[in-house]
């Protein structure tokens, strides 16, 4: 067997059971999902093939989860429109095959991105229409200056969002860290100067 061929028992068909800290994390993560708005399949599906780090197919999936099949394939359709899962094929195997990225990074841009475009993006949009309806001027003043607050508050973070998106993980960390100390620095005036 080559090194990038997966063990035998895998491409017999056979899965190899979730360890119980990998099962944790998976059930974990499902439960997290939920909180966030997502599917609880949905996250576990996306946990597991995060862990497992290379391709599976939708019944290897079915045998690791215990969940019904059609669960299955409603919640890869869900990870694909979000772009976090994508389908690859094996040789000689004429299934599909579903992968995540390995890169907690990229995760994390991707579903930052996928979210804004879903559900901040569309507010923005609606702000800016309802700023420049002909009849804004005949809304109350508190009214219009809070739309419009709300317009450039959201712009301002949307603008910070992309630029912060845009750094390296490294940069990232960095930036992330400085900020804790900036903060600490703040909130302890006897600190500075």
């Amino acid at each position: 067997m080559s090194p990038s061929s997966p063990p035998a028992d895998v491409t017999a068909g056979a899965a190899v059971p979730l360890s119980p800290l990998s099962r944790r994390f998976v059930l974990h993560w499902g439960e997290m999902g939920s909180r966030w708005g997502v599917n609880r399949t949905v996250a576990q599906i996306h946990a597991l093939l995060f862990l497992a780090g290379r391709p599976m197919h939708a019944e290897e999936i079915v045998e690791q989860l215990s969940v019904a099949r059609s669960n299955v394939s409603t919640s890869l359709r869900e990870l694909m429109n979000f772009n976090l899962v994508r389908v690859v094929h094996q040789l000689g195997d004429r299934r599909d095959y579903f992968e995540t990225s390995k890169d907690v990074w990229t995760l994390f841009r991707t579903v930052i991105r996928e979210r804004k475009s879903r559900e901040f993006d569309p507010t923005v949009a609606m702000l800016r229409e309802l700023t420049a309806e002909p009849g804004f001027g005949d809304e109350p003043a508190d009214a219009r200056a809070r739309m419009r607050e709300t317009l450039v508050l959201m712009v301002a973070l949307s603008a910070w969002g992309e630029e912060m998106l845009r750094l390296e993980p490294a940069t990232l960390m960095k930036l992330m860290k400085l900020g804790s100390r900036i903060q600490k620095l703040l909130r302890d005036p006897g600190t500075s100067g």
